[in-house]
């Protein structure tokens, strides 16, 4: 655990002193993820297990792969793909491959199982997983991608027949 902070630390270079947080709480089958709060706060997050499964490939992939991440965002700002060529260059400058998904034995490892809520729009019925229901409720807006209205919860009214 001590090594894959300070190799995250020396990847950082100089901005490794801004207000950057390491933590190893991440469970499940992902790896690692960054997080980006909204005064520019970076939050790493490292899967403890697979730190351990297999130590040597996670400090040559998977710690670049997330500081790759902090510094694409950091140089470039928040309008680049996650995996994009920003963060491919930086990736290759780290002298690491620039893959998007690990290939660790994840065995044994649970994932999260997501719920989802019926929403609607003016055309159909969506589902939305518990994630971007949360969002919902904290003001963030989805569109339907074929009629362009926001949609709603619920499932959609049905149409009465005529003459009733």
């Amino acid at each position: 655990m001590q090594q894959a902070r300070s190799q995250t630390a020396d990847l950082l270079g100089p901005i490794a002193k801004a207000s950057i947080e390491v933590r190893f709480d991440l469970r499940g089958k992902s790896a690692g993820q960054v997080r980006i709060r909204p005064q520019g706060q970076y939050v790493i997050r490292y899967n403890l297990e697979l730190l351990k499964r297999g130590e040597a490939d996670f400090l040559n992939e998977t710690v670049p792969h997330e500081v790759a991440h902090v510094l694409a965002y950091h140089r470039h700002g928040p309008n680049i793909r996650p995996h994009g060529r920003e963060w491919q260059r930086i990736m290759r400058q780290l002298g690491a491959e620039p893959s998007r998904c690990h290939d660790y034995d994840v065995s044994g490892l649970s994932a999260r199982q997501l719920q989802y809520f019926q929403y609607h729009c003016n055309c159909m019925e969506h589902q939305l997983s518990s994630i971007r229901h949360n969002k919902v409720a904290k003001g963030q807006r989805y569109l339907c991608r074929r009629c362009g209205e926001p949609l709603r919860p619920g499932r959609r009214a049905q149409a009465l027949p005529a003459g009733s």
